[in-house]
Formats: C-alpha cells, structure tokens, sequence
C-alpha cells in the first residue's frame, strides 16, 4: 500500500494506523475510505487511536468532533506529537454547523454512535455536510457481544437493548435519513479461534441525494 511521507525520514501507511476497534483488522485490510489526499473528513468521536491523525497522514485535511474536552485534549497531544495538523471542535455529535453542507469527502465514526440518543439527528447532521456518494465508515461493538459478559458467555442483556442498538437498528436508522448500504462486515477478534459471536460490526453508507 501507498506510503504517506510526513516529514524527513519518517514514512507512514493509514493501512496501519486507521483502527476499527481492538484486535480487529484495520484499514489497510477492510480498505473502506479510499484515496484521502486532498480530501476533508471527520472524526466523529475520538476514538482511542485518535484515527483523525490517521486521517491526516493519509493527506486529507482531518477534523475530529467530540463532545468530552479530555478527548479533544488526547487528541491535541497525539498530533502534535506525530507532527499533523487536524482541527478540533469540541462539540455534541451532532453539531456540524462549523462545516458547509456537502463540503466533507468522509465521515469515520468508531465506538461513538451506538450510545447516542438521537442516533436520527445525528446521522442527518453527517449527511448533510457529505458530498452525494461519499461514505460514512462506522465501527460499534456487535449487538450479539454487547449481550455477552467476557469468555464465560454469560448473558449480560438482552439483543438491542440500550445503550446497544440491533443491527437492523442501524441498518434502519441509515436507511431513513437516505444513505445506502454498501459494506456490512461483522468482524471476529483476530487470533481468538474459540471466539463463538463477533465482536464487531463496521458498515459503510454512502450518502444518496444532495
């Protein structure tokens, strides 16, 4: 893959650094975000890895949205460190109003939506301020490990119940505020053979309309 140059003798692939959650394959195997040089996006929620410095490395002019300011302070730290620049708003999910209407190439939300109250109002927000066809690229613990209680598999609730959503939640939840379906994968721990359920869902929804 592509390497990313970013300063003097330091060469970097967003294949290793984009991540959708622990011991799941990141970008660089899933390749859901395409070519981002020249391209703005949105971190929406700051997720451990701080992907928006992934984002910047990749040459897309990066911003991450969160709503809690020791994030936007992680966040802060891990640029400056790697040497990128990514703009911070510390906001709710779903206030955008910084960015034009259909001004954003991709929106990358990993970990932040499958607890959000107004999952609707949130996701018209990402829709508006996507170019038509771009992608929404999310990452949620899977619904079936979120009833589940570690290796013992001791039901902990039950499928889609709060703060989970279903997976046909979020299929719906897309639909009705007009992005299409293009990639759904439910992701198994990486090296974990007696793994029984997933641990991951990620899905890309390409924004239809204007």
């Amino acid at each position: 893959m592509r390497g990313i140059s970013v300063g003097a003798g330091h060469t970097y692939e967003m294949a290793l650094h984009l991540s959708y959650g622990s011991r799941i394959p990141h970008e660089g195997e899933l390749r859901l975000c395409g070519d981002l040089s020249g391209k703005r996006t949105i971190e929406l929620g700051i997720s451990s890895d701080v992907n928006a410095v992934a984002l910047a490395r990749a040459g897309s002019k990066a911003i991450a949205v969160d709503p809690d300011p020791a994030r936007i302070a992680a966040g802060r730290t891990a640029s400056e460190a790697d040497g990128v620049r990514v703009e911070f708003h510390q906001a709710d999910l779903g206030d955008l109003g910084f960015a034009p209407s259909a001004t954003i190439d991709l929106v990358v939300a990993v970990g932040s939506l499958e607890g959000v109250d107004d999952l609707a109002r949130v996701l018209r927000q990402v829709h508006r301020v996507l170019r038509p066809e771009a992608p929404l690229v999310l990452a949620m613990t899977h619904p079936i490990s979120s009833m589940l209680d570690g290796a013992e598999v001791v039901l902990r609730r039950p499928y889609g119940q709060a703060p989970s959503r279903s997976v046909s939640d979020m299929f719906l939840s897309l639909q009705r505020t007009n992005f299409r379906i293009d990639v759904i994968h439910e992701l198994f721990p990486v090296g974990q053979l007696n793994a029984m359920v997933p641990s991951a869902l990620v899905m890309r929804a390409r924004k239809l309309g204007v």
